[in-house]
């Protein structure tokens, strides 16, 4: 089987005794770097080696075939440098190669930044979403600043140290003075530190350097009130435009959040 094993994110203590059973059992381990890997091993006293193959964005593609089938034959273990693979990671290729020609996937769970970050940020955790490293280039992160905007869950990020400063003035400029932001550092180890407040102060903060592994947590943007006379108008308006009244009215409901059959009977008069 495929067996995705999540490995330590600082703190080698959070190595489960689950994980170093995985990995003396395992025939083959897929890893982001190898050299990394072999430390790990060495470190949680794996004395027999597997065999390591180097696993990476470059080559997780072309890499998947060969690994699910190696895989039919004995464990194939999936790991990245640090947390869950296939979460920012290697791994999604095989996972859904091993998925569509019926190899059993499963896993071994450990610690991930994301999750530890947003448990520790101090905001809101009941509705979150993960949206991957912000986009380097201006225009790219412009616009996808532009989309959280309006994103009402707590958004989890990745950024790196050095450009943290940059993005965090660009949310400043994007985003509602108000809105809380959380950035995490180096989560699970000596230095671990969190930082709060405003995109603004925490862009003058990490103005003066930052280093090590970086988490952004980002509070939700408050829900948008629906004006009802506006909302009874696009019922309406849909209506003129040949849309069943009763399916107008549900279209605009699931936009606005306000009752469907009250904008049905408003829509008559």
């Amino acid at each position: 089987m495929i067996i995705l094993a999540g490995t330590p994110i600082g703190n080698l203590g959070d190595a489960s005794a689950r994980l170093v059973e995985t990995l003396r059992g395992a025939d083959v381990v897929a890893c982001e770097d190898t050299r990394t890997t072999a430390k790990l091993l060495q470190l949680l006293g794996v004395e027999e080696r597997p065999r390591l193959i180097a696993l990476h964005e470059h080559n997780e593609d072309e890499l998947a075939a060969e690994l699910v089938e190696r895989a039919r034959e004995g464990d194939v273990v999936v790991v990245s440098d640090a947390g869950m693979p296939g979460i920012s990671d290697p791994g999604y290729p095989i996972v859904a190669r091993a998925a569509e020609t019926g190899v059993t996937v499963t896993s071994v769970p450990g610690p991930t930044a994301v999750i530890t970050a947003l448990a520790i940020s101090g905001l809101p955790t009941d509705r979150f979403c993960f949206d991957g490293f912000v986009p380097r280039k201006g225009g790219d992160r412009e616009r996808f600043l532009a989309r959280l905007v309006r994103e009402e869950r707590t958004t989890v990020l990745f950024e790196s140290p050095h450009r943290l400063a940059e993005t965090l003035r660009a949310m400043s400029a994007a985003w509602p003075a108000g809105r809380r932001i959380a950035v995490c550092r180096e989560l699970t180890k000596l230095h671990e530190e969190v930082r709060r407040g405003t995109a603004a102060e925490l862009a003058a903060w990490a103005d003066g350097g930052v280093r090590g592994e970086i988490v952004i947590v980002v509070e939700g943007a408050a829900p948008e009130v629906a004006d009802p006379e506006a909302a009874v108008a696009r019922v309406r308006e849909l209506v003129a435009l040949g849309e069943r009244r009763k399916d107008a009215a549900a279209q605009v409901a699931a936009e606005t959040g306000l009752a469907r059959r009250e904008l049905y009977d408003a829509s008559l008069h």
